[in-house]
């Protein structure tokens, strides 16, 4: 195992929930109700919260002296390791839940697990973020529930939208070299151990929803982190322009 492995890997937490974060904050402003609203921006913040320690341990891992501004503002698209599901545009709400409870169950289990990694600072950033996503996980089954289980619009869209996002689920659990040494090192934890887990919280939450999980789904034409659908670089362009219109400004 080597530090680019680490970094790597880094970068992938990281990624998933700056990306996740920032398409979640697009709703500010725009939500349902001003409840929602609210509770979508501070899981938005959370999210970016967390990315903030992965990044800022990834630059540190990499030792040329970026930070996870620099990482975050300066990273061209091909260099993101993010999963393609979370840079989708956010839709209507009904896809928003769906993506977060898929994304929720992922990384409840996920971070349960890093909080035994023998790596101890990924340990602690772990165990910080497992408090914030125990909330975000049941946020979106409750709103899952409400969705798939209330009108017949609310459900056609809950269904809609799980039908749609089935097949982005299968890039979270497809293992490559680098999670397996990492594994090896007791770093990082099996994905093949959580699929299953996964699919268990994900089948029960469906269930209780009124919804049905589509099965027969194509794959995706690429399942590696580092390739992107559209959406990618037209949101980084967004997210971006500000650190890279005025490069080392600080506020």
């Amino acid at each position: 195992m080597s530090n680019d492995d680490l970094f790597e890997y880094l970068l992938r937490l990281g990624d998933d929930r700056l990306v996740l974060g920032h398409r979640l904050s697009e709703w500010c402003g725009h939500g349902p109700i001003l409840e929602e609203d609210i509770a979508l921006a501070n899981i938005a913040l959370d999210l970016i919260g967390q990315a903030t320690l992965y990044l800022h341990f990834a630059g540190e891992v990499e030792g040329k002296g970026r930070n996870e501004d620099a990482l975050a503002y300066f990273r061209e698209e091909v260099e993101f390791r993010n999963l393609k599901m979370v840079e989708l545009p956010i839709g209507d709400f009904a896809f928003t839940i769906v993506r977060q409870l898929l994304f929720d169950a992922f990384s409840f289990l996920q971070m349960q697990e890093l909080q035994k990694s023998a790596n101890s600072e990924l340990a602690g950033i772990a165990s910080k973020g497992y408090k914030e996503v125990r909330y975000h996980l049941r946020h979106s089954s409750e709103w899952l529930q409400r969705l798939g289980d209330g009108t017949e619009e609310s459900h056609d869209r809950a269904q809609k939208a799980v039908d749609d996002l089935w097949r982005y689920t299968r890039e979270m659990f497809a293992a490559d070299e680098v999670e397996e040494r990492l594994h090896a090192a007791g770093i990082a934890p099996d994905l093949r151990m959580l699929e299953p887990q996964w699919r268990t919280m994900v089948a029960d939450v469906m269930q209780r929803s009124t919804l049905s999980i589509p099965s027969d789904v194509p794959p995706l034409e690429q399942d590696e982190r580092g390739r992107h659908t559209e959406y990618l670089g037209h949101m980084l362009s967004e997210m971006q322009i500000v650190a890279r219109s005025h490069p080392g400004a600080e506020w």
